[in-house]
């Protein structure tokens, strides 16, 4: 399938607007946003933020203004929304500002440098099919669909698309039982450990793996007084080493080349052979190398998976590629949970 087949991307069309482009958030997101602005020859009219926030300050050079600012001063003008959110008043208002003006949703990506646009897609073309074949239903077709021409295009309607809550996930695909033995990478403060308890309500064992000092503390606050429980400061990856982690983040906890350097493990090496019946990763953009470090717990028990496919522009298809190769057992499914942009789309694996 040709995915974008008579879509324009958003950047062409940002590139080639004539009216002022507004940037709405003023993070690491608009940050990345006006990098490859500057790459094509776009510039911005203004930035704005929610009413809230908007206290005078400066970013990048412009005078952070409100929305209501923009609509008195000028005629007309798309909106390039930088920032994400999975708060519900928050989406709330995102999606009230887009019925009064234009808004576009520049694809950027978490980690990594790819953007997805055109040359993306055309060199990627025959992966983005192969991993789509691979799914098991028509909703995790629409889903991968949906999100490519998200990446694509920004537009937000694709997202609505595709949204479903997250407990039909795991009632009708993970099923998980007070049988489980659970691995959660990229642990947290114990959230979704609690999370896992909700759908489960017991559990066999637990191990934890969360690299941040901090979060790592609350975690041991939130297990203190659960049996079976193994907790592991450390980050997963392909190798045992040292890497250097951005831990001021909170959940958004990853690798950086300035940050504090922070214990890594091959999860095969830590679990030494222990069966593993359910594994969830959200290690920020280290997926992959996560994969290839348990690679005999894939293997072997073949464990249900819940794993974040957002953070790389190639993670919704290469991951499940990946996973395909270790193990051509598995059947996958996509979901997308309530968020925009496309961040907490999940890829299910039973």
């Amino acid at each position: 399938m040709n995915f974008i087949e008579n879509l324009t991307s958003v950047w062409d069309v940002l590139k080639n607007t004539d009216k002022p482009i507004i940037l709405y958030g003023m993070g690491d997101g608009a940050d990345k946003v006006l990098k490859e602005f500057e790459r094509l020859g776009i510039s911005p009219y203004g930035v704005m933020a929610s009413d809230d926030f908007v206290r005078g300050q400066v970013f990048r050079g412009f005078t952070v203004k409100k929305f209501s600012d923009f609509e008195e001063e000028l005629d007309d003008f798309i909106i390039a929304l930088c920032f994400a959110s999975q708060l519900e008043d928050v989406m709330s208002h995102i999606k009230s500002v887009a019925a009064r003006r234009t808004m576009l949703v520049p694809s950027v990506p978490v980690f990594g440098d790819n953007i997805f646009n055109e040359a993306f897609y055309v060199d990627n073309e025959s992966e983005i099919n192969a991993a789509y074949d691979l799914l098991a239903d028509d909703l995790s077709r629409r889903v991968f669909a949906d999100i490519i021409r998200f990446q694509y295009t920004g537009e937000l309607k694709y997202l609505d698309y595709c949204t479903t809550d997250k407990d039909e996930a795991f009632e009708n695909i993970l099923r998980l039982s007070g049988e489980e033995a659970y691995l959660d990478l990229g642990a947290y403060n114990g959230d979704t450990i609690e999370e896992f308890l909700r759908y489960s309500g017991s559990y066999r064992s637990i191990t934890a793996f969360e690299p941040s000092s901090k979060s790592f503390k609350k975690l041991q606050e939130f297990c203190a007084d659960m049996e079976n429980v193994s907790l592991w400061q450390l980050g997963s990856y392909n190798k045992n080493t040292q890497i250097n982690f951005n831990t001021k983040s909170g959940r958004n906890c990853a690798i950086d080349v300035s940050g504090t350097p922070v214990q890594v493990a091959r999860v095969d090496a830590i679990l030494c052979g222990k069966k593993i019946t359910y594994a969830k990763l959200d290690v920020e953009g280290a997926e992959r190398e996560t994969f290839e470090g348990m690679e005999n717990t894939i293997r072997l028990f073949k464990p249900k998976l819940n794993v974040a496919v957002y953070h790389r522009s190639e993670d919704l298809f290469a991951l499940i590629l990946q996973l395909h190769s270790l193990n051509p057992d598995y059947k996958f499914y996509l979901r997308h949970h309530p968020y925009i942009p496309h961040w907490d789309t999940n890829l299910y694996c039973v």
